[in-house]
């Protein structure tokens, strides 16, 4: 075939190779850009036709004799984003490839009233293993949740590369305020703020993994984005020793409700002093003593209504008509807070995911790994456990 011009295609791997273009390829164009008088060579890394392409690769474009009008990338799965360089002689994408997929990466070069297209098509690898986002929380449809609310997010697997995974992962609310995550687990990663979130506002979750290199031959799948809504700044304050737990709303007083906490006999029936968030919600609620058979010392099984959790321990705020005359005045549960019917049903059903109930007047104070308790830790503690510090 014969050859009608120099625009060529640069081969994979970075070696400055370039395969000439000749009338016929599948890459498109007229082959010579003649542009002002003049050749313009494109070149495009992967060339065309390129097979298992890593996909932490960078895809290039660089243009001599002209400038590049436009780049574009079409592939299924994450859009890849790009950025020219100094005098739109070069273009380089800025982020990872979906892995086993098909590109296209389309440049226009030229000079004055003149230009042509060149295009390289290849495919990226398909690995053996990849990472994947398997749950982001909160993720209830039309939930709001409160302003101490983390984000959780789990993974398929173990992560091997934190660091390179972590880098991957964005939090954007509305109303900005300073975060980090935390590693739980190494499938797990939380994020928490410095500061209570502000409340009425939606914070968006995206994570760009699609072909990040997470280590050990295992590269991400694909990208993952959530929407959170932050409802209402809610806050319980009590005060175990006075017996009594004060509500407020963005600021404004709601109820003040008399409670009976734990009896403090054991550590065990002793309720937690400290920064709680509410984690979830039940009506009914079996309650079982924990660590103990039916017929042991101390067993019981117990249901109850409108029960609010805020610790793994078994601490929560319920409907408790057996102590209402203990309650205001006395300690006897088993480490719950025990309010009446009444107001047991008005918090629960106020009562947001990640709201505060912060308590203070006993001798044991929760940890921070204690169901969502993370604002028991400083922030520059809670952020030693990301992978980035």
């Amino acid at each position: 075939m014969a050859i009608k011009g120099r625009v060529g295609l640069g081969l994979a791997g970075g070696t400055g190779a370039v395969a000439m273009l000749v009338s016929g390829c599948a890459i498109g164009g007229e082959g010579a850009l003649a542009a002002g008088g003049s050749d313009t060579a494109v070149t495009i890394t992967p060339a065309n036709g390129t097979a298992e392409v890593k996909p932490d690769g960078t895809i290039e474009v660089k243009a001599s004799g002209a400038e590049l009008r436009d780049v574009t990338v079409q592939g299924e799965g994450a859009a890849i984003t790009g950025a020219y360089g100094e005098g739109r002689k070069t273009w380089r994408s800025t982020r990872t490839l979906t892995p086993g997929t098909s590109y296209t990466v389309t440049a226009q070069a030229g000079d004055g009233g003149k230009a042509r297209t060149v295009t390289s098509s290849f495919t990226t690898l398909k690995p053996a293993k990849t990472l994947s986002i398997v749950d982001v929380t909160p993720n209830l449809k039309g939930e709001k949740v409160g302003v101490g609310m983390p984000i959780f997010v789990r993974f398929d697997r173990a992560v091997t590369d934190k660091a390179a995974v972590e880098r991957t992962l964005r939090v954007t609310p509305e109303k900005p305020v300073e975060g980090a995550w935390r590693w739980l687990a190494p499938d797990q990663v939380v994020y928490r703020t410095k500061t209570y979130w502000q409340p009425h506002q939606t914070v968006r979750f995206n994570a760009a993994l699609a072909g990040v290199n997470a280590g050990g031959g295992v590269y991400g799948a694909k990208d993952s984005q959530a929407a959170i809504t932050i409802g209402a700044k809610q806050v319980t304050t009590g005060d175990i020793g006075e017996h009594s737990m004060t509500v407020t709303r963005d600021g404004e007083k709601l109820r003040t409700i008399p409670f009976s906490a734990g009896n403090g006999q054991t550590r065990e029936y002793t309720t937690t002093s400290g920064v709680h968030l509410l984690m979830e919600k039940g009506n009914p609620v079996t309650m079982i003593s924990p660590g103990r058979k039916e017929g042991d010392p101390g067993y019981y099984k117990t249901v109850v209504n409108y029960a609010v959790r805020f610790s793994n321990s078994g601490e929560y705020v319920h409907s408790a008509p057996w102590s209402v005359g203990s309650q205001g005045s006395a300690n006897v549960s088993h480490g719950c807070l025990n309010i009446s019917p009444a107001n047991a049903k008005w918090y629960y059903d106020i009562m947001q995911r990640g709201d505060i109930i912060k308590l203070t007047g006993s001798d044991r104070e929760v940890e921070y790994d204690n169901g969502w308790s993370f604002w028991q830790l400083s922030f520059d503690k809670w952020r030693e456990g990301s992978a980035l510090r």
